[in-house]
């Protein structure tokens, strides 16, 4: 077992090394550039269209449900632990400069999450039960010329994508709840886990629809909770505000020895920095992995293009948003005082320590509750993303009962058990979904790009629309 769990490491280092995060953040800089940076330049168009009126009605177009609530369900998958774990580890083994390479991530994972989601839309489905089936799997199946490896890669992404929905989307999160209750209120393992299947039981029998109806309400309920909490942890902490943010700018780019504070001198080169920063960035964000075109499949939409710079917001608010906020409370802190190995605190009990300095121990209270709450909406979410995949792989949406009742009791186990194993292998599955989705966006790129420039007369067309809607009750007036 020791043997097994020694070469399942290896391999994990080896699937999230440098290969996984260049091929990754790549894809994102070369479709960046394919569309004419019009990802970016259409952020703030995303962003209204994601929080208008309509975004929440099921009015235009054909699908399962509203786009916003499809967005919020994407989310749920999306802030997780990552959000609070993942950048207190990111900066300590990267130092603080790892929070600027996050951005970089996102920045261009803006295009990556766009072109997976609109992608997905284009290519969906209908299955038996009148439900949209869609991701990069169908897209895969229906859009490669040669049906064969569109066949094969659609499937590797559907396996690694079931495993990956046990362990990174279940285990791992209830196992974070789990631990993050019983060292801040003492609630046992078994009473944890319980909880966890029973409710995410009830709420998976119900579907998408059940699952967005509850994400639509969590996801911006819990994110504005966090949001709020961690501004009032940088605000209390202003005055170390300036040099937190120097100490983050200047590590990001620094590729000689800095002061470690009370570890002494060590080196936190640039290339740790952007390692950890990349790869705590898009484990987040998932940007690029392909599980969000998952759930983007199921909006009701129009076109497949509006849809795509709706799901896209996920990233922006996921990572320049919410793993901001933690990464400022921590550098406002002061707590982040050494790096690497020297660190006394790091994961959880950083931000917990971030937070506390100002709020005391309701800091660590909160933080357990963001985590809890966090953890439970990424279960729920990507249930449905390995639903979907499961129902690819037996072509039958008759067997998905039986996923939902497997994956919620896999919680009890996840929360009562630490499966070291379990957790490596899932995360090489996480990444291994990556592999057939970053070939299936690069090979379609030139789609991606027409159907871009062509939504574009679409935009220009609405501004106009509204300029003149704006001019004439201007007038009225």
């Amino acid at each position: 077992m020791g043997k097994l769990a020694s070469i399942l490491d290896s391999v994990d280092s080896f699937v999230w090394g440098p290969v996984m995060l260049i091929l990754l953040v790549g894809t994102g800089i070369f479709l960046t550039f394919r569309v004419n940076f019009l990802t970016w330049r259409n952020l703030g168009y995303a962003l209204k269209s994601t929080l208008s009126k309509e975004a929440r009605t099921t009015k235009r177009g054909s699908g399962d449900v509203s786009p916003f609530a499809c967005l919020t369900t994407a989310l749920a998958a999306t802030i997780g632990t990552g959000n609070i774990v993942g950048v207190a580890t990111a900066m300590v083994l990267g130092g603080p400069g790892a929070l600027v390479w996050m951005w970089v991530s996102a920045a261009f994972g803006l295009t990556s999450k766009f072109t997976e989601c609109m992608l997905a839309v284009k290519y969906r489905e209908v299955n038996e039960n009148g439900e949209m089936s869609g991701g990069p799997m169908y897209t895969m199946k229906h859009a490669f010329k040669n049906k064969s490896i569109g066949s094969a890669l659609g499937w590797l992404f559907a396996f690694f994508g079931v495993i990956a929905s046990f362990g990174i989307g279940n285990m791992t999160q209830a196992n974070s709840i789990s631990s993050a209750l019983n060292s801040t209120f003492s609630v046992p393992s078994w009473v944890t886990g319980l909880v966890i299947t029973v409710l995410a039981g009830i709420i998976l029998i119900g579907g998408i629809k059940s699952i967005s109806r509850v994400s639509s309400v969590v996801v911006p309920v819990m994110a504005v909770f966090y949001v709020i909490a961690g501004v009032i942890v940088i605000i209390l902490n202003i005055g170390n505000l300036p040099a937190g943010l120097a100490q983050i700018f200047s590590m990001a780019f620094s590729a000689h020895s800095v002061a470690g504070g009370v570890a002494g001198t060590i080196t936190v080169s640039m290339m740790q920095s952007l390692r950890w920063g990349v790869a705590r960035g898009v484990f987040s964000n998932e940007a690029g992995m392909g599980s969000a075109a998952i759930t983007a499949a199921a909006a009701t939409t129009d076109h497949h293009v509006r849809q795509g710079y709706i799901n896209m917001t996920g990233t922006f608010f996921d990572t320049i948003v919410v793993c901001t906020i933690t990464g400022l409370a921590i550098a406002a802190s002061g707590v982040l005082t050494a790096y690497g190995e020297s660190a006394e605190l790091t994961g959880s009990a950083l931000t917990i320590a971030a937070f506390s300095s100002v709020l005391g121990k309701w800091g660590g209270y909160l933080v357990c509750i963001g985590i809890t709450l966090f953890a439970f909406s990424t279960i729920i979410g990507w249930e449905y993303h390995g639903e979907k995949a499961f129902e690819y792989l037996v072509k039958n949406p008759k067997y998905c009962i039986v996923y939902r009742v497997v994956f919620a009791l896999a919680a009890y186990v996840g929360s009562t058990t630490t499966l070291s194993i379990v957790w490596s292998f899932s995360d090489i599955a996480n990444a291994l979904m990556a592999f057939p989705n970053l070939i299936c966006m690069l090979a379609l790129s030139n789609e991606v790009r027409k159907d871009v420039l062509e939504f574009q007369k679409v935009i220009k067309k609405e501004k106009a629309e509204k300029e003149m809607e704006l001019a004439k009750s201007t007038e009225a007036a």
